[in-house]
């Protein structure tokens, strides 16, 4: 592997890229810079001005992207590896090509398949933190949750992933508390721990999800729960009812931020569910670092 390389986290909203040498993070940047709000011709532009300092210091280091950049949004759509999916699927769907400046770069395909649901899914990104998390903490098995905007509860067997299904948690609480009517007309809104479970709680009594959610308006109504931690209450909801499809008595790692990891650990406490958060960044780079090990001399 050379000494230095650029790992690329790129999905819809966000931007995150890191100045790598070898398994390890020298420097890294974020912007709120994702595929909607960068036109389909601009993104070797973009990327330049983004990264343009750690090139100008080291010259035109490899670049290994993986996120809703592969997507038909992106810079170039990759067409998905399959399930199961390894290492090795990836690698050969994985798209090469230089940049403008002369950099070697890699675009990772990303998975589709059926969900334990029997349901088509898709991911992109998420693969990179699997890898990087059986990696990081070698099993016969895994189950792994991955918080976020879409979340993912996948199933590794030895390393490779069997199954994956997709939950709309994060978007469906930005919905809901910023483009509903139980968001309408709140005041400023405060995180609030006892608020939240009760929302976990309410999830858990199997009330049908569209009956479920309009408890946050009746129950503000009502009085029962504070205007400013409306907010703390549909997290809790979403969450709760996100973490009912869980297995029990197995152990879930959660794979994401600290900040996020903590609200899902605190949500499964309720379930006596057995989770072990661990660092989304950390699995990020191992799975991507292993990639790259192996995808050296196949850019065009």
């Amino acid at each position: 592997m050379d000494k230095y390389w650029i790992a690329v986290d790129w999905g819809t909203t966000n931007f995150r890229a890191f100045l790598m040498h070898r398994d390890v993070i020298i420097a890294q940047t974020s912007h709120s810079c994702g595929l909607l709000s960068v036109a389909k011709t601009q993104f070797s532009e973009t990327l330049y001005n983004l990264i343009s300092p750690w090139l100008d210091a080291h010259g035109a280091l490899p670049v290994v992207m993986a996120g809703m950049v592969g997507s038909q949004q992106g810079w170039h759509e990759v067409s998905y590896a399959t399930l199961p999916a390894t290492a090795s699927k990836l690698l050969a769907r994985a798209y090469a090509f230089t940049t403008s400046w002369g950099s070697p770069a890699w675009i990772i395909p990303g998975i589709s398949g059926k969900s334990q649901f029997g349901l088509p899914d898709v991911m992109r990104g998420e693969e990179v933190q699997l890898l990087g998390l059986s990696a990081l903490h070698p099993a016969d098995e895994h189950v792994a949750l991955l918080p976020g905007t879409h979340s993912k509860h996948a199933h590794l067997r030895n390393g490779e992933i069997d199954t994956f299904s997709t939950f709309m948690s994060g978007e469906v609480f930005s919905l809901l508390s910023e483009h509903s009517l139980l968001g309408r007309g709140l005041p400023e809104q405060h995180e609030d721990n006892d608020t939240f479970n009760v929302g976990v709680s309410t999830a858990l009594e199997g009330a049908p999800f569209s009956h479920l959610i309009f408890s946050a308006r009746a129950r503000r109504l009502a009085g029962e729960i504070t205007p400013s931690c409306v907010h703390s209450y549909i997290s809790g909801l979403v969450i709760g009812y996100e973490l009912r499809h869980l297995p029990q008595h197995t152990l879930t790692w959660v794979v994401g931020s600290p900040t996020l990891t903590a609200r899902y650990q605190l949500a499964a406490s309720q379930l006596d569910l057995n989770v072990l958060p661990v660092n989304g960044n950390s699995c990020f780079i191992k799975g991507l670092a292993l990639l790259f090990s192996q995808l050296q001399g196949t850019a065009q």
